[in-house]
Formats: C-alpha cells, structure tokens, sequence
C-alpha cells in the first residue's frame, strides 16, 4: 500500500514510517518541522527514510499548503501531527488551535477529496483528565488546552465521517517512551540528567503513575489498525503496566548506574495524576496487545540516550 504518515520527522512519526517500510509498504511524509523542539533532531530522526526508496518526503504545513498532490495514489493515512505538550498549551492556544484542529480539517477535507480507504487520527490520552483509568468508555473531562483541542479535533474527524463518509478510526496513545523520545518528555529528561551527573525535578509527590506504552508496540498497535479499526470507532494504545514516576526514577537509575539527585517543586497545572490504558477494545478488534515492559524498555532507551550523549559530545570537541 501507499501510505501517507504526517507529522514523519517526529518520534512517533519516524519510527512508524520505518516500521510501514519494512513491512513493504510505499511511505509518503509529511512534515512542516514547528519550532516545539530543534529542526536539528527532527532531521536526524528522518537520516535512515530518506535513504529508503519507498520514501518520499515533502515538507508542507498542513494548515496553510495544498495537499492534494501529496494524497494522490495515496490508499491509508496516519495523521501523526500535532502540537504537543501540555505546559506550552497555556501559553500559546492559537497554535495549539490551528494545529490540533484546522490543520486536521484540512487534512479530512484533503481525505475525502483522494477517497483514501482509510484515516488513522492519533489523538491522546489527556482526553480523559486527570485520571485517565479505563477503557474508551471513561468520561472525557481534559484540563489543558492540549486536551481540549485533542478532543476536539477527535469530535471533528468523527463530524466528517458522519457528514462525508471519511473512512476514519481514532486511536488514544498513553504516553510513549523510547529511542529518540522527545526533549521535552519526562523519561527523556531524567536519563539525561542522570547520564550528566544533574539533578531532576519532580513536580508532585512522584507517586503519579503511568501507563506509558514502548515505541515499537505504539508502532505495531497503529500498523494492525490500519486494517483492523473500524470506522468511526476510537481505540486505547497503551503500555501494559502501570508504574508511578518513582518507580521509574528507580529503573532509569539502575540502568544508568547512577543515584539521582531529586528537587521537589510543586504540581504542574494540566498534569495527569494517574494513567492506565485498559486496551481490549483494541485487542478484540486487531489484536493490540503491549509486549514491552517498563524496565526492559527503559533499559533500551537509557542505551540509546547514551550513545546520543556520546555523539553530541564528540561534536562538541
């Protein structure tokens, strides 16, 4: 199949894009590298795609540029993109807004034009609020901006397949950790503060827990999805164990050999207290289910941060 991934150079995005290529699927991606974080490592997460044959890439905004030509012979679209980060989300909602919602119209809007057989919409498990416990079911009641424009966009995909026919499924990711995770994400954070000898901060008591799902299951449950999503339905991907940030302080130090040095600062507005995905609407429809565990994962990640740190300081010298 060609398949359309937006949002390509990002953590998620890339690494779903290897995994579609290796599976012998033709990729096009698609990203308009927002400054959420430096163009710098968005590049490097695209090095190995764009020596790929079956990769072709365009760097387009999906609320300002045509898209029609990118979708042509186009069957299945991820939608990846998005503008992340709860924390950011209270100070800037216009961005927040055209991102999380006008450029997922557009990119509907661009769907139904191709009559693509199918539309993956990735949103987030901050739909549910502060505790986000249970299957799809669960109230959704998001305390951050981000939340909200992610529900809303969920609410706009749905309009367009009730309205339009869109072939569209929604997919709720919890929280994902792994090889090339982004700066601005906790697990992300700690190693590298661990690795350099820093001290972390916790916001809260450190007992907020999580069900955090590994890269390569958030790849494998998006990919079964593609066939197995129905329309209109909405899927949880999530980890298969729940640990608090104590926890993984715990694991992350073990794998770093290292004794972190902890400042406690008060909770952040918008932050969940506990997460845990309850996937088996997701397992019954495609056969979704997490292999990785925390500390198995972890470990993966603190060994990829390592040689990361390793290469940057050699660039440096």
């Amino acid at each position: 199949m060609r398949i359309l991934v937006t949002g390509v150079a990002g953590f998620v995005g890339s690494h779903l894009a290897e995994g579609l290529l290796a599976a012998g699927h033709e990729v096009v991606g698609l990203d308009a590298f927002i400054d959420y974080y430096p163009r710098a490592l968005k590049e490097r997460n695209l090095e190995d795609l764009r020596r790929h044959a079956s990769f072709d890439f365009h760097e387009l905004d999906l609320r300002l540029d045509p898209l029609d030509s990118c979708l042509e012979g186009v069957e299945v679209v991820v939608n990846e993109a998005a503008m992340a980060g709860l924390m950011r989300s209270w100070q800037d909602l216009e961005a927040y807004t055209s991102c999380n919602i006008i450029a997922v119209n557009r990119l509907a809007e661009a769907a139904v034009r191709a009559r693509v057989r199918k539309l993956l919409h990735v949103s987030t498990s901050s739909v549910y609020g502060t505790d986000a416990v249970g299957d799809e079911d669960q109230p959704l009641q998001p305390i951050s901006p981000y939340g909200v424009t992610k529900l809303a966009a969920e609410n706009l995909v749905l309009a367009h397949v009730r309205s339009s026919g869109l072939p569209a499924s929604i997919l709720r990711y919890f929280s994902i950790y792994g090889p090339r995770q982004r700066p601005d994400m906790a697990y992300r954070i700690f190693i590298g503060a661990m690795l350099d000898g820093q001290e972390i901060t916790v916001y809260g008591d450190g007992r907020q827990s999580r069900s955090n799902t590994f890269i390569s299951d958030c790849v494998r449950g998006t990919i079964q999805a593609i066939d197995g999503a129905q329309v209109g339905e909405i899927y949880n991907i999530g980890g298969g164990q729940e640990i608090t940030l104590a926890e993984a302080i715990d694991l992350i130090a073990d794998a770093t050999g290292a004794s972190p040095r902890i400042r406690r600062e008060p909770p952040r507005p918008g932050d969940q207290r506990r997460t845990w995905a309850d996937t088996g609407k997701a397992r019954a429809a495609f056969g979704y289910q997490p292999a990785v565990t925390p500390e198995v994962g972890l470990r993966q990640q603190v060994a990829w941060q390592t040689v990361q740190v390793a290469e940057e300081a050699a660039e440096r010298s």
